[in-house]
C-alpha cells in the first residue's frame, strides 16, 4: 500500500468521526417515524432551508476521497469467494478475500490454505488460528483402531441395558 493511500485512509477515518449521523427529521419526536434518512420536503422545514436550527443533510462535502472510496479499512479491495476458481485474475497486493459464510469448515480449511499460499489476505478466517491448526491435526490423524479388549462382551451389554439410571 502506498504512502498516499495510507494518508487518504487516515483522512477518511478523521472525516468519519466528524460526519454527523443523518437522522430523519423529527424521528426523535415520534415513534412511528424511523431513524433512516429521508429528504425534508415541508414548506417551512428548517432542514430543507438549511438553516442553523435544522438537522444536517447529506451532501457531497461529506464524501470520502475518490481513490479509496469503497475500500476496506486495511486498504485492500474486498472480494467475496466461494471456490478456488474465484481466485483467478485476482492480485494479492490489491485484493483481500472474504470467504462466503455458506462454506463449512471442511471446504473452508483447504480454501484458506490455498489462498494463504498464494499470498492473499483473508478478512474473515471464521475461526481462530489455533482452532485452524487443531482441525488440520484432526484431519491428518486417522481414528485409532480399537483393540479387542476395549470392546464390551454380550454379558456386559446386557448388564448395562438392565441398569436403572
Amino acid at each position: 500500500m502506498t504512502r498516499k493511500k495510507e494518508s487518504l485512509i487516515e483522512l477518511r477515518k478523521k472525516m468519519k468521526k466528524k460526519r454527523p449521523d443523518f437522522k430523519r427529521v423529527e424521528s426523535w419526536r415520534y415513534k412511528r417515524v424511523k431513524d433512516s434518512w429521508r429528504k425534508a420536503r415541508g414548506i417551512d422545514s428548517q432542514t430543507r432551508k438549511k438553516t442553523k436550527s435544522g438537522v444536517k443533510s447529506p451532501n457531497v462535502g461529506y464524501r470520502t476521497p475518490k481513490k479509496i472510496r469503497g475500500l476496506h479499512p486495511s486498504g485492500y479491495e474486498e472480494v467475496r469467494i466461494i471456490t478456488k476458481d474465484d481466485l483467478e485474475g485476482l492480485n494479492p497486493k490489491k485484493h483481500a478475500l472474504k470467504i462466503s459464510s455458506r462454506l463449512g469448515a471442511r471446504k473452508r480449511i483447504p480454501l484458506i490454505d490455498y489462498a494463504q499460499k498464494r499470498g492473499f489476505k483473508i478478512l474473515n478466517l471464521g475461526i481462530s488460528q489455533r482452532e485452524l491448526e487443531e482441525l488440520e491435526k484432526m484431519l491428518e490423524t486417522s481414528v485409532p483402531e480399537l483393540a479387542d479388549e476395549d470392546l464390551l462382551d454380550e454379558d456386559e451389554l446386557e448388564e448395562l441395558e438392565d441398569f436403572d439410571y
